[in-house]
């Protein structure tokens, strides 16, 4: 197991340098495709390194940074709030990756501020802001046949 969390350090370090990389070109243009490919990639590649060990904290928070690229690339660019939450997503990532690297650990639960904020789909801007929740995600009732 140490030879594949290795592999996984090694590599999860590459993609969130690209991935921040990525963020930070989206901020000069939030229309950049090659931008909004990168930081997608990027974030499903950790999901699945992260799910295949187990790292079930990891995956959550890089499948809601996965599914937040895929609404902004659908878009065809990153909102100001998207990427407010896909800084606070790489910080979180950073952080849980750091965990498995110091400790060697299974990284706790995603940051509760960082899971919420990732789910949330972007929408339309209102005067209230959107109420970010702490709990799990929700899955959906299979539908009848």
């Amino acid at each position: 197991m140490s030879k594949y969390r290795a592999v996984f350090l090694e590599e999860a370090s590459e993609h969130l340098e690209e991935m921040s990389r990525g963020l930070l070109e989206l901020e000069r243009d939030p229309s950049r495709a090659e931008a909004l490919d990168l930081v997608f990639r990027m974030a499903h590649s950790i999901k699945g390194m992260a799910a295949s060990l187990g790292y079930d904290a990891i995956t959550e928070v890089a499948h809601r940074l996965e599914d937040r690229m895929q609404a902004a690339r659908a878009a065809g660019r990153a909102g100001q709030d998207d990427l407010a939450l896909l800084f606070k997503g790489l910080e979180g990532l950073e952080a849980m990756v750091a965990t498995v690297r110091e400790s060697g650990a299974l990284p706790p639960s995603a940051p509760a501020h960082v899971g919420a904020q990732a789910r949330r789909a972007p929408a339309a801007p209102s005067a209230a802001p959107p109420v970010a929740t702490a709990g799990p995600p929700t899955k959906k009732a299979p539908s009848p046949r």
